[in-house]
């Protein structure tokens, strides 16, 4: 049965609104139970950007094909896609806390092992170097896939009402993890930093510039188990009724039932297809800027960075603002649009790089009408993405029953991930044929999501 969207509902009374019964709370403190698990959230999301400036080079230090690069990459996608449907699943039966609290860990120790490549690399090889890179991976991928319980912990502890603006808040967690990560990685990496932890270290911890990184993904990992055991409290709620190993255990199993399902099919369908475009688009971006204008890694971190900051801010507090008066499914649709026209938009930038001959606008020689008209069509770019994804997540959480919160969430993640594993080769094939293709094909696989959530909101 499908519930009334968070979307439409007017702001009232936790607890009061759209319909909805007064209910007791779920913990004794949602306000810290939330911050708590928005902080599981940007700590994934940290360990995950800490090692994107360090992999390519890292990969490259054991003498391999660039191919290597995208298949680590890969790997990670894959493998969230596979577990993240498990792990909401789990979640539902043995609880958020535990399945949280593990997943962190076993993130921890992956993220260790990551860390010691290098050295399974000089004693045994590069095929065990590689073996490691890949199995270390693979292992923080599966327990990225804990986003699925994280998100059904939100539903759990937050009135339906009131879910829309929660969601965008682990949206902007999510946000500022991939902002702090890549330059806490970069800081790690630098030779004053490797030098100096070399000095202090004892000898059988290696200090390299990719070994620093991937320990500090691994120290907040294990962090965040700290203070979540101190402090994140399970949560009450309806607990599945059918027995232990019953029902959908698999990923095709609940792909299978949620696609069969009138209310999680288009919302499986819509994760899938815009994670397909917007992942493949952010993979050839920094690509895109340093054929066309020239950047290097450093000014395209600089504008990865600018984007992942309004996305913070899209997430965390507008998209919950426009969900008091406007329907997820309206929001979704209208979102897409704007992602769409923002990339069009970003080859154009080409166009105006031609025609303005990068000319300064008066201020510092930086500054030109090209980068201008970049900055804009990134920062339609980020709200696009901030609506579409807050607004479905919103409508995944009112569309399943409160028993199946956790496995709603980690089939739909599970079709984000493997859109993620999708998109990127897809994209860098269509970008050797023409610079501005992989833009525009994600632009119009954008089109047939826009039409479908906006005649659903008439």
């Amino acid at each position: 049965m499908t519930h009334p969207e968070a979307g439409s509902a007017s702001v009232g009374v936790e607890g009061v609104g759209d319909g909805e019964p007064e209910r007791p709370p779920a913990v004794a403190n949602p306000r810290r139970a939330l911050a708590v698990v928005i902080g599981v959230v940007f700590i994934d999301l940290v360990g995950f950007g800490i090692v994107i400036p360090i992999l390519p080079f890292y990969v490259r230090s054991f003498g391999v094909s660039d191919a290597f690069i995208g298949l680590l990459a890969a790997s990670y996608s894959l493998a969230q896609f596979l577990a993240a449907p498990t792990l909401g699943r789990l979640s539902d039966r043995i609880g958020r806390r535990p399945v949280l609290l593990a997943s962190l860990a076993a993130a921890g120790v992956a993220w260790v092992a990551f860390g010691y490549a290098g050295v399974a690399g000089g004693r045994f090889g590069t095929v065990a170097a590689l073996a490691t890179l890949f199995g270390s991976r693979t292992l923080a991928g599966a327990m990225g896939g804990n986003i699925a319980a994280a998100q059904a912990y939100v539903a759990d502890i937050t009135p339906r009402h009131r879910r829309a603006g929660a969601l965008g808040l682990v949206g902007a967690a999510f946000g500022l993890g991939f902002v702090f990560g890549p330059a806490i990685g970069g800081l790690l990496a630098a030779d004053a930093v490797v030098a100096r932890a070399d000095a202090l270290l004892p000898a059988f911890v290696p200090a390299t510039a990719y070994s620093l990184p991937s320990f500090a993904a691994a120290g907040m990992s294990f962090l965040a188990v700290a203070v979540g055991f101190a402090f994140l409290e399970e949560p009450t709620r309806t607990r599945p009724t059918e027995a232990v190993g019953g029902g959908r255990t698999t990923a095709i199993g609940q792909f299978r039932e949620a696609l069969a399902s009138a209310a999680l099919r288009p919302l499986t369908v819509a994760y899938f297809v815009v994670a397909v475009a917007f992942a493949g688009v952010q993979v050839m971006f920094i690509p895109y800027v340093a054929d066309a204008f020239g950047y290097d890694a450093t000014a395209a971190a600089f504008l990865l960075t600018y984007v992942g900051v309004l996305g913070a801010v899209n997430q965390g507090v507008l998209v919950g603002r426009l969900s008091r008066v406007v329907s997820s499914r309206t929001l979704v649709a209208g979102g897409s649009v704007v992602l769409a026209g923002a990339l069009v938009a970003i080859p154009a930038t080409g166009v105006v790089d031609l025609v303005s001959g990068s000319a300064a606008l008066g201020g510092p020689a930086w500054l030109t009408l090209p980068l201008v008209a970049l900055l804009v069509a990134l920062a339609a770019l980020s709200l696009g993405n901030a609506l579409v994804n807050v607004s479905l997540a919103t409508l995944v959480s009112t569309s399943a029953a409160d028993d199946e919160q956790g496995a709603a969430f980690g089939v739909t993640q599970g079709a984000s991930s493997l859109g993620r594993t999708v998109g990127p080769p897809l994209m860098a094939v269509l970008y050797t044929v023409a610079v501005a293709s992989p833009f525009l094909v994600g632009a119009l696989l954008l089109v047939p999501v826009a039409v479908a959530f906006g005649r659903a909101a008439e």
